[in-house]
């Protein structure tokens, strides 16, 4: 099959398509689907510059987001069967091969059945940004109806689903962004106050936009000083999620002398560590929200495809920065 390679860590040139043996199904509970479109998230590009977390392993295809059909069961499946149209969140971080190829092996408890009213390239950009979303929302910080949150770069690639998230337990949005563009989108995903945090003291902003409380909830996507950033806006026992690493420099005290709740959003933990249940409980989000998406109540935006041949000029846009919505690899066998 064709694949992108990653043979050692470097500049997005370092990945190079070439031809690989296709995989084989090694265990009764796998699938081996058939790609149709990948993903490109933010993770695959530090892994590509950095060094992925298996170095002994190279060379690697990155790729945590897959969409495609199923083409073999092995003979434990039950739920799946060679034709069904499938979505998950698997391999691509240098231990299990990802889904930058044309083919992929996933164990069937990790992957969910296709919303039936997207495309393969909207159902590749969604599993990795609608777990991170629901996670941190609704696991984490327990978002409840008529609640405030501040979701930060509320247009990316977890923004935007955030946005719609809160919205649909009944929480009110303030979001930030860049440019007047992303406004109008993050207003039409829901979001009902949109600050310019280039313009703009977003802490202050937010504590004026609460009549002086805070947020009951701060969603931080952008990490370094945006989390300290993030204490001043929540109010007093609110809650402050991420899903980066905190700054060295990061400020705790704001935090603990308003009795925070701050957690982390690492949602690629299970896979990493081999948790098997929560693996399946994260394919049981992609199931719920499968459902919020072919009921229209949720939607993904992918703001540009490439082939898989691409792959390095995905990654060198992504770098980039200032990325609305999604990035994805159209796969073409």
């Amino acid at each position: 099959m064709k694949a992108v390679l990653m043979t050692t860590p470097g500049a997005p040139d370092v990945l190079q398509l070439c031809d690989v043996p296709a995989p084989t199904l090694q265990q009764d509970t796998e699938l081996l689907v058939r790609l149709k479109a990948a993903g490109v998230n933010p993770i695959d590009t530090k892994l590509r510059k950095r060094g992925t977390f298996f170095p002994d392993r190279l060379p690697a295809i990155l790729g945590c987001d897959g969409a495609g059909i199923v083409e073999a069961v092995g003979a434990g499946v039950q739920q799946f069967q060679p034709g069904d149209e499938v979505y998950f969140c698997n391999g691509g971080l240098g231990g299990h091969p990802g889904n930058y190829a044309e083919w992929a092996i996933v164990d069937a408890r990790f992957a969910a059945r296709k919303p039936t009213t997207i495309s393969f390239a909207e159902a590749a950009a969604a599993p990795l940004v609608l777990i991170t979303a629901w996670e941190a929302l609704y696991d984490r910080a327990r978002l409840q109806a008529g609640q405030r949150v501040l979701i930060h770069a509320g247009t990316g690639g977890v923004g935007h689903i955030a946005i719609q998230l809160a919205n649909l337990r009944g929480a009110e949005v303030c979001t930030t962004v860049s440019t007047e563009a992303k406004a109008v989108f993050a207003r039409d995903l829901g979001a009902s106050q949109v600050l310019f945090y280039k313009d703009v003291d977003v802490a202050q902003a937010v504590v004026n936009w609460t009549h002086g409380q805070g947020v009951d909830v701060t969603f931080d996507t952008v990490g370094g000083a945006v989390l300290g950033q993030s204490f001043a806006a929540t109010k007093f026992y609110g809650d402050v999620v991420t899903i980066l690493e905190a700054d060295p420099t990061t400020d705790w005290k704001t935090a603990r002398t308003r009795n925070q709740r701050v957690s982390f959003e690492l949602m690629l933990l299970p896979m990493l560590k081999g948790l098997v249940a929560q693996q399946q409980a994260q394919a049981n989000i992609l199931q719920q929200c499968a459902q919020l998406i072919d009921a229209g109540q949720l939607r993904l935006h992918v703001s540009q495809t490439f082939a898989l041949a691409e792959a390095a000029a995905a990654h060198r846009s992504l770098e980039a920065g200032s990325t609305t919505g999604k990035f994805v690899l159209l796969i073409d066998p």
